[in-house]
């Protein structure tokens, strides 16, 4: 990577950025690649060629750059397909903050000013505020102090870039997965991007800049994070756990030696103390070494030269201030008699202000001494701001607070899943679900282990535990490098090693280390060590100075004199009373020590109860380690010092601490997985043979089989230079060299790689589908960025029982507690473990879909493909339910990927009803309990995110019910988190949040306190306008004028227009065509019949809703606009030519007010039996009894509620209302909150529903109905006239019809008048819930006609448990049948009356007017490829 460092064009000014080229052309999927495209875009513009292809995938070679005058931040690439090969396939275009007309984003609506495709780099992600951080000592202020007070003043939104992204951005699948981003991950990941590789890097820790590193000790200590076996001196130890595991700073505990390394997007880098000492030659020649190296001790020159091209490293200038530190340890080096091998040490803090190699902008140290907490002056040459910077721009995707866990060979495929613990969202308080539920992406060639010595053994022993094989040797062989920390106490001289945020420029500290006695030029190699200097961060000052006074000391200064032990003594004092920074304290006055050696080898890493132990075995107790101690005790005497030993050393049994942990899966010694874990390219042997696993590649410290005696992090860089060029070259790909020029970290990345496009069609759909949803996603993120939007996040666990039962297709409460309890008897337990994110908490209150984000797992053994990996689902939060009136749902929608490749879709739903009502148990069994259906994936099935039932599309496989269990609960609440740019924000977004969730709650909780609903003025709803085909005058034989409606059908039997068949259909009273043909459900009965070869004919009569209705009609009045209407369609639409009277007859449906009114007119001869084919009665015929409820309303009062009315208010009563209305009117809306329900689930605050109620009684059960239907009940209903009322309820009271008051309540329910239905087939049905009118309704019609017209010997139950009587004499039979679930009006007007009721009504139909024998066929509709496609399963 010669090239890298360039980043200019000779000159001195930066690179161009790079040209785009044009690209237009799409493939049958419509897949395209536009400006700014995410997919396929690199620098310069070029032309992509096919290099290859095989049966699955398409590879596209990256073509070689050509230099452009014009720069351009757009670029892009092309991509080529096997169904195409010979033209150029692309991406989809789609204008930044547009989509498509078939999608909707989660976000705001889109901008108006655009620049092209959002692609999902560092600008669009969630920044945060700069804020500096203050120090004690205010006295001076550096130029890095004042620079950053700049920036804030002139800028307060000034924000650190962001090179990661949020999990929510991750990919299925990636060429290259890096685990961990010190040197061996960061290398791997720049130089694989380079190859034109996708690249995914998983890191631990949080990705921090310069300026965001703790100094004092409260921030450091909540960035540290302790684990291991804590075990002083020879006791057993207990294992520990406690702190952030994402912290920046992890302290291992382990027998014989602890451990500390480094978390967050650079690794270990942001905290050593950026030392490059190469080995040296003896050490590299040990036999511990593979062949390849030992052999060739001078083969990692040129890797060791690369690794300096990027890093940069040099010695402190000697024009620069003098640091006591360093003339201190060359003052004891000359003593000791190892004055020529004291020099300065080159390393990777810059000295000068410009940018790197890489093209980021640094500055010159200001010689803080922080480096082992994080150096804010943006000087340290970390990994974050050379190969991470430089992999992002070469469109590497990094995510942070990913803890790998193991890694598995592909299940469908080739390549490896790469399992991993998210902690980001707060999920690390359901400790039992974190290391359980792990996410996981795919990497298609290969998986760079980089995690560090400590954490890439753990990964392999877990990965070998469940499965993967490999060598023996994992765990094995590892070192401390044979570290040593010490301090020379209370010296004479003044040394200036405590670090400052903001030293004085006069008395600077240096970078932690600056020089070293080099002795490892031996006769033996492992006698060689180093001696080097260092300094204490700011944040351990204070613990140091403790530590230092209440430690012994290994010896103090001999022959002192009274003076010099009264000096030292009052530097003592002074430190004590006047602090760590007193200058001529005690602590001012301590040479800190750092020595680098060869130990044992003998550290073992090994699991149990899955947690890593680790054990250093002879370290600090060998003779060697006795020989440096002396050392150190002589130098530091001589400078009238005390030797302390570090606090480890002495508080734990004699135990040192290292920060340089290597080995654990060393390199073999003989190439066999015998010896090692991996060969000398750091390939991991499958098991104790010379076979290795195809890209798999530890790239970090791990891997070195000794100690070096030496800083290791140049050998470390080096080796992975190495492995990467090795895989390079063995997989034909070539490291491209081009320079970056002047990165902007808060622009846009420069390159993205080109992605392989399947070449099987449903791999292709796959990969567009996945792009579409980035692009989605990453709108939302970036929209909320740049407004500095507020949102909130929250992490849930539900578990429960799944059923994997294809045949299990309905959605109602049965099915999902069907399938639970047979789950549960089968133990198939299911659980999903998600986090719902809202990027802007404004957008998820105000929007009608209430959406946020979900990332997770789901689970479910019994299901294939478990565990699945959720990315960019969709959650809604108390969403309105079109289905259901009143109710609130909280709904889980999202598709899954499976360890095997199969893709499914996830729809859940909580839904929060009318039950809830004062009722606090209930209320959290609904908001606890989720319904759950689990369907096959179909393409597109998502595409339109309003879609509430695109989910139906597909195959169902599996149903079940899960729940949230109270401990859960309380884990979700800790998880609750606002996020925002500042406090200010994050509480408003809290606050406004927890507003509406008790706002929402409480309005389901409250529903019969809550404002009532009254009337809208706006149509909503009108999903499926039926409008009829006429629209016809009636005038009754007393002239009144009615309405006929008339609809034509629209397929008829065998495609033949002659048999078309006429169907009259009656409605009740207060109603009007539209129950029939209700506008806001999807399939409704006129669709029904007309399907099925019927001219449909509905009147609308004079006691149905007209404007004449409130002229004081009755039922006995309404018999003349029925038989006026049977007149019409026998003289205009009976068959031409045919003096057959039967083929003039009409088969007639009739319901509730409309079958009495009917009934009057058959009965008492107006209407002639003969016209009539059959007859449908819905709910009543001729024998009305009211309901207990209403039969109570009739009774109870001692004035009779029609009289009293009309005294209050006249003579009509309106099922409308509106809030203008009298207080009359008023009065009654508000006392009809009180109004008895049989079941919570029937409580509603709809005013019109009431008044309905009131008058008729309960119309329907509220389930049955759909939001739209209730919400406009008024649009259906007119009201009644007292005149009505009153022989409505007279009849209801007395169980049979009659005539009107002025004929003296007339019964026309004789035995003669039964006598006229002679020969009429007749089916009765009634729902069983039928809160109007009682069962006995129809139950004594049917007694009736059996007895008048056939023996109750003949009846019996027919085999869908009909009860049905033929006549042997005349051939008609009776029917009754009872609708389960059903109240009065919804069997017409309910979401599903389409195959609960319609049904068996056509099939009597068919029967009667067809024939016994003739059996409906379904034509080919758009109902049909709605019922088959689900879409209609409510």
């Amino acid at each position: 990577m010669e090239h890298l460092s360039g980043g200019s064009m000779g000159n001195g000014a930066p690179s161009p950025p790079p040209t785009p080229f044009d690209m237009n052309q799409t493939d049958e999927l419509g897949i395209h690649c536009p400006e700014d495209s995410m997919l396929g875009t690199t620098a310069p513009p070029r032309t992509p060629t096919i290099t290859h292809h095989d049966n699955n995938n398409i590879h596209i070679a990256p073509p070689s750059p050509e230099p452009t005058p014009k720069p351009s931040p757009t670029p892009r690439r092309a991509y080529t397909s096997q169904e195409s090969q010979e033209s150029t396939q692309t991406l989809p275009s789609v204008p930044e903050g547009t989509t498509s007309n078939s999608r909707r984003t989660f976000g705001p609506p889109p901008r108006e000013e655009t620049t092209g495709l959002p692609k999902l780099g560092i600008y669009n992600q969630p920044s945060f505020t700069f804020t500096s951080k203050s120090h004690p000592d205010s006295k001076y202020q550096s130029n890095t102090k004042k620079h950053y007070q700049e920036i804030s003043e002139n800028d307060p939104g000034t924000t650190y870039p962001r090179l990661s992204k949020p999990v929510e951005l991750v990919r299925s699948t990636y060429d290259v997965v890096v685990i961990g981003s010190g040197y061996g991950g960061a290398i791997a990941a720049s130089r694989m991007a380079r190859t034109g590789q996708s690249v995914c890097v998983l890191e631990r820790g949080k990705e921090k800049w310069p300026g965001e590193y703790p100094t004092g000790l409260k921030d450091a200590a909540s960035e540290l994070h302790v684990s291991g076996n804590f075990a002083p001196g020879w006791t057993r130890g207990k294992t520990v756990e406690g702190g952030d595991p994402t912290g920046m700073y992890h302290l291992v505990f382990g027998k014989g030696q602890n451990c500390v390394v480094g978390n967050g997007l650079g690794g270990t880098s942001l905290m050593n103390a950026n030392v490059f000492m190469e080995a040296d030659k003896k050490t590299l020649a040990l036999k511990a070494w593979p062949p390849e190296i030992r052999s060739n001790v001078y083969g990692l020159d040129k890797y060791y030269e690369k690794v300096e091209k990027v890093l940069e490293p040099e010695a402190y200038p000697d024009d620069w201030p003098a640091l006591p530190k360093m003339k201190l340890l060359k003052k004891q080096a000359d003593l000791l008699g190892l004055g020529e091998r004291w020099q300065k040490v080159r390393q990777t803090t810059r000295f000068k202000n410009g940018p790197n190699s890489c093209g980021v902008e640094m500055k010159a140290s200001e010689l803080t001494g922080q480096d082992a907490t994080g150096v804010n002056d943006g000087s340290k040459t970390t990994t974050l701001v050379t190969y991470l910077a430089d992999a992002w721009n070469w469109g590497a995707e990094m995510f942070c607070e990913c803890e790998v866990r193991h890694i598995e060979k592909a299940k469908n495929g080739d390549g490896y899943l790469v399992f991993f613990a998210w902690h980001g969202r707060n999920r690390g308080h359901f400790k039992a679900n974190l290391h359980g539920d792990l996410m996981w992406v795919r990497a298609k060639k290969a998986v760079f282990l980089g995690a560090g010595a400590l954490a890439t053994p753990e990964i392999l022993l877990r990965s070998k535990a469940l499965g993967l094989p490999m060598s023996h040797m994992v765990g094995q062989n590892m070192s401390g490098n044979g570290d040593m920390l010490a301090f020379g106490y209370n010296t004479d001289e003044q040394v200036n090693a405590l670090g400052r945020p903001f030293p004085s420029p006069y008395n600077p500290i240096g970078p932690t280390i600056t020089s070293v006695i080099d002795c490892r030029n031996q006769d033996n190699a492992l006698d060689g060590f180093v001696i080097e200097e260092g300094a204490v961060p700011h944040a351990l000052s204070h613990f140091l100075q403790v530590m230092l006074d209440i430690m012994p000391g290994t010896s103090e200064p001999k022959e002192e004199s009274i003076l010099e032990r009264t000096q030292a003594a009052l530097a003592r004092y002074g430190s004590r009373f006047l602090g760590p920074y007193f200058k001529r304290g005690a602590i001012a006055k301590t040479q800190v020590y750092l020595i680098m050696s060869h130990d044992s080898n003998q550290a073992t890493l090994t699991l149990q109860d899955d947690k890593p132990v680790l054990e250093f075995i002879g370290v600090g107790r060998s003779d060697h380690v006795k020989k440096l101690n002396s050392l150190l005790q002589r130098a530091t005497e001589a400078v009238g010092g005390t030797l302390v030993h570090n606090p480890f050393f002495a508080l734990m049994g004699q135990q040192q601490v290292t920060v340089h942990p290597i080995g654990g899966a060393c390199m073999s010694r003989d190439n066999t997985g015998a010896t090692g874990v991996t060969n000398h390219l750091g390939e991991v042997f499958t098991g104790t043979g010379s076979e290795v696993h195809d890209g798999l590649i530890v790239a970090d410290g791990s891997v070195i089989p000794t100690a070096l005696g030496a800083n290791p992090f140049a050998t470390i860089a080096a080796l992975a230079e190495r492995s990467v060029e090795g895989f390079c070259k063995a997989n034909g790909l070539t490291i491209s060299e081009e320079p970056n020029g002047l990165l902007d970290l808060f622009g846009e990345p420069q390159h993205c790689p080109p992605r392989c496009v399947p070449a099987r069609r449903r791999e292709r759909m796959d990969f567009k589908e996945e792009h579409e949803s980035l692009l989605e996603a990453n709108e939302v993120i970036q929209c909320a960025d740049e407004i500095k939007a507020a949102g909130l996040g929250f992490t849930e666990v539900m578990s429960g029982f799944i059923h994997f039962d294809t045949n299990l297709k309905e959605d109602n409460r049965e099915t999902y507690q069907l399938a639970y309890r047979t789950a549960k008897s089968l133990c198939e337990s299911a659980r999903f473990f998600l986090s719902v994110q809202a990027f802007n908490t404004t957008n998820l209150l105000n929007s009608s879909q209430h959406r946020a984000m979900l990332t997770g797992t789901f689970a479910c053994p019994s299901i294939p493909g478990s565990p699945f990996m959720v990315r960019r689902g969709e959650f809604n939060l108390f969403i309105l339910d079109n289905k259901a009136p009143g109710t609130r749902n909280l709904t889980y929608d999202f598709d899954m990927t499976g360890v095997n490749g199969r893709k499914l879709h996830f729809h859940g739903y909580k839904v929060v009803d009318s039950s809830v009502a004062l009722a606090p148990f209930q209320f959290w069994r609904s908001t606890s309990t989720l319904f759950v259906t689990i369907s096959e994936h179909v393409p597109g099935m998502c595409d339109d995110l309003d879609n509430e039932d695109a989910w139906r599309r597909g195959k169902v496989i599996a149903k079940g019910i899960m729940h949230i269990q109270p401990a859960d609960f309380m884990s979700e609440i800790m998880t609750m988190t606002p996020t925002g740019s500042n406090l200010l924000k994050k509480v408003i977004s809290a606050t406004s949040f927890l507003t509406y969730f008790t706002r929402k709650s409480l309005s389901l909780f409250l529903a019969p306190l809550t404002p009532l609903q009254y009337p809208s003025p706006n149509y909503n709803g009108f999903i499926n306008n039926t409008p009829p085909d006429q629209s016809i005058p009636i005038c009754a034989s007393d002239g009144v004028y009615t309405r006929l409606y008339i609809w034509e059908p629209t397929a008829y039997p065998d495609n033949n227009p002659g048999n078309i068949k006429n169907l009259f259909m009656i409605p009740g009273a207060s109603v009007d065509h539209n129950i029939f043909a209700l506008p806001t459900i999807r399939f409704n009965a006129v669709n029904y019949f007309t399907r099925a070869g019927y001219r449909v004919f509905i009147t609308v009569h004079r006691i149905g809703q007209l404007k004449l209705a409130d002229n004081n009609w009755t039922t006995y009045d309404a018999r003349l606009d029925i038989k006026a209407c049977l007149e019409y369609i026998r003289r205009h639409h009976s068959p031409p030519h045919s003096s057959d009277e039967d083929s003039k007859k009409i088969y007639t449906i009739a319901h509730c007010m409309g079958s009495v009114a009917f009934s009057t007119g058959l009965l008492d001869g107006t209407i002639p039996a003969s016209w009539i084919k059959g007859i449908t009665c819905s709910q009543v015929f001729m024998n009305p009894i009211w309901s207990t409820i209403n039969l109570a309303k009739v009774m109870a009062s001692p004035i009779p509620l029609d009289k009293l009315y009309t005294f209050f208010s006249g003579t009509w009563f309106s099922c409308s209302t509106s809030p203008s209305d009298g207080y009359f009117q008023s009065a009654i809306n508000q006392l009809l909150r009180l109004y008895p329900h049989e079941s919570r689930r029937e409580i509603c605050n709809n005013a019109s529903c009431h008044r309905t109620s009131f008058v008729f009684g309960r119309c329907w059960n509220h389930e049955n109905l759909n939001e739209a239907t209730h919400r406009q009940i008024d649009r259906f209903f007119g009201g009644v006239n007292m005149r009505l009322l009153n022989l409505l309820m007279k009849q209801g009271s007395e169980g049979f019809v009659m005539k009107n008051d002025e004929e003296g309540f007339e019964n026309l329910v004789t035995k003669e008048n039964v006598a006229k239905l002679r020969g009429i087939p007749f089916l009765l049905f009634h729902g069983r819930d039928n809160a109007v009118l009682s069962p006995e309704s129809t139950e004594r019609t049917y007694e009736m006609l059996t007895d008048a017209f056939g023996s109750s010997s003949a009846g019996g139950k027919d085999e869908r448990g009909d009860t049905s009587v033929d006549d042997d004499n005349n051939g008609c039979d009776y029917k009754r049948r009872v609708v389960p679930g059903y109240g009065h009006l919804d069997g017409w007007m309910g979401r599903n009356a389409w195959k609960d009721v319609y049904p068996f009504v056509l099939e009597e139909v068919d029967r009667v007017v067809r024939g016994e024998h003739y059996k409906f066929e379904e034509p080919h509709d758009k109902f049909r490829a709605m019922v088959e496609g689900g879409e209609l399963l409510y």
